[in-house]
């Protein structure tokens, strides 16, 4: 974008990174984490979480300070380090995951109105549908209007949608039993949740999607009127989710045991709360869901117009993504983004339990922009590159950022191979604007190494194709 709009400051950037994060997860928490693990497993789970995504928000910290020509975050990492074919899949994925989570946004709003209003149902009803596409595309509107007019309204809604959630935490902190925390520590009780180890993993998709947003920060780097603020709204942003969703998550096995958290509907706070204080609990929970939602729908609307625009900035999408209408806001990625989403939404109407297949779908989609962000911080440290004269931060950056590649890596195990498949078949299309941004600057498409991981792209997408076919895949 331009450089007239206002800049961004530390307290909006942070805004960004908060509102981006907390979105429906958090809410929705208590009863996801339960249908998983039990509370051994989710302490051990915790730790490894904060553990790999302190390092992430520390690449991205790094990443920002150490390449500060670098604007759009992880799709300009990815480029930078790995070449053209590589940034371009991480902005398409990280596009493509931003919008299939405004999906899931809208499915889950509409599904926590219809705790006041039946007619909207699950969030998938034709009532819901029409609600969800009139809400978008007056988000739509008013993003068009002015990126800081929108990340302003974020500001107000961030701090809107902490309230309840306080409240949840203090009142949590009063009701919580011990007796009930260790009744069952490590689900022996439960087979189904099988091992510690599967436990562990299985919840790691839950904390992937809670934890989306960290790079909110890096994404607007071009917009920051400091650009050490980048690296410390990252942070602060990070101590701050985590912090919510650690104790959100325990203190709720402290109210109720595990096996009564995962029979719970979702937004399961809401009923965790309703528990201890009655019905205006769940009221309560579900008002602040829905600001929370409405919040986070601007967030990602903001990132997606953004992210899109950087890449066609210098010509790794198309030229027509470039455009800007008179308030510097990409209108063609914006359009494009919010066609895409209302898309989707029609497609809710024919399709059963939208939310949670399309939030792991979209958590699946920004693994491997995440991946080449932690790889990227790694390769500068061992290269040295930009470390002249700091051989001490650069083996602090060594070890951040082996530990994040490390865990990048464990995040695509834990996603599992069903949705690597489904990544592939959505990254796969994505090589017709490539080859068109390509075709505009007259150069060869794939340098022979991108034609290889191309090649493995596409067997991954007739494989998953094939499967949605035969049926042993599945949205």
């Amino acid at each position: 974008m331009s450089e007239a709009p206002g800049k961004l400051r530390l307290g909006a950037l942070v805004a960004l990174v908060v509102g981006s994060m907390i979105g429906g997860g958090i809410f929705s928490l208590p009863q996801n984490m339960a249908a998983s693990a039990d509370v051994g497993a989710v302490l051990i789970g915790w730790a490894i979480t904060a553990v790999g995504m302190l390092t992430l928000a520390f690449v991205f910290q790094t990443l920002a300070n150490r390449k500060p020509d670098l604007d759009g975050g992880v799709y300009a990492y990815a480029k930078a380090g790995f070449g053209d074919y590589m940034g371009f899949s991480s902005a398409w994925g990280y596009w493509i995951s931003a919008w299939l989570g405004n999906v899931g946004y809208f499915v889950l709003l509409f599904s926590t109105l219809g705790y006041f209003f039946p007619v909207f149902g699950e969030g998938n009803t034709v009532a819901a549908v029409i609600g969800a596409s009139v809400l978008l595309w007056g988000v739509h509107f008013l993003v068009l209007r002015g990126i800081k007019e929108a990340a302003f309204i974020n500001l107000v809604t961030t701090v809107a949608k902490v309230v309840p959630l306080l409240l949840f935490v203090l009142i949590a902190v009063f009701a919580f039993k011990l007796d009930i925390f260790t009744a069952d520590i490590w689900g022996v009780k439960n087979p189904d949740l099988g091992s510690v180890m599967n436990q562990v993993r299985n919840m790691m998709l839950v904390t992937v999607w809670v934890f989306i947003g960290i790079e909110g920060a890096s994404i607007f780097s071009a917009r920051a009127e400091k650009r050490s603020d980048v690296g410390k709204a990252t942070v602060i942003g990070f101590i701050t989710v985590l912090l919510f969703l650690v104790l959100v998550n325990v203190l709720s096995l402290g109210i109720m045991t595990q096996p009564e958290l995962a029979k719970l509907q979702n937004p399961s706070m809401a009923a965790v709360l309703e528990h201890v204080v009655g019905h205006w609990g769940a009221v309560l929970i579900s008002v602040g869901l829905i600001i929370s939602l409405l919040g986070a729908l601007l967030s990602w609307v903001l990132l997606c117009a953004e992210i899109m625009f950087a890449a066609a900035k210098d010509h790794t999408m198309p030229e027509f993504l470039r455009k800007e209408n008179a308030n510097h806001v990409p209108v063609n990625a914006l359009w494009l983004t919010n066609a895409m989403v209302q898309l989707f939404l029609i497609i809710t109407l024919f399709s059963a339990s939208t939310y949670l297949s399309l939030i792991y779908l979209a958590t699946s989609m920004i693994l491997v922009p995440y991946l080449w962000s932690a790889a990227y911080a790694l390769l500068l440290a061992v290269r040295g590159e930009s470390y002249e004269g700091f051989a001490a931060e650069r083996r602090k950056d060594l070890i951040i950022g082996g530990i994040a590649l490390i865990y990048a890596v464990w995040l695509l195990y834990a996603g599992g191979v069903k949705y690597l498949l489904l990544s592939a078949l959505l990254y796969a299309p994505g090589a017709i604007l490539f080859a068109k941004a390509k075709l505009e600057l007259k150069q060869p498409v794939f340098t022979n190494v991108e034609k290889l991981i191309f090649a493995a792209v596409v067997v991954g997408a007739l494989v998953a194709a094939y499967g949605l076919y035969d049926g042993f895949l599945t949205l």
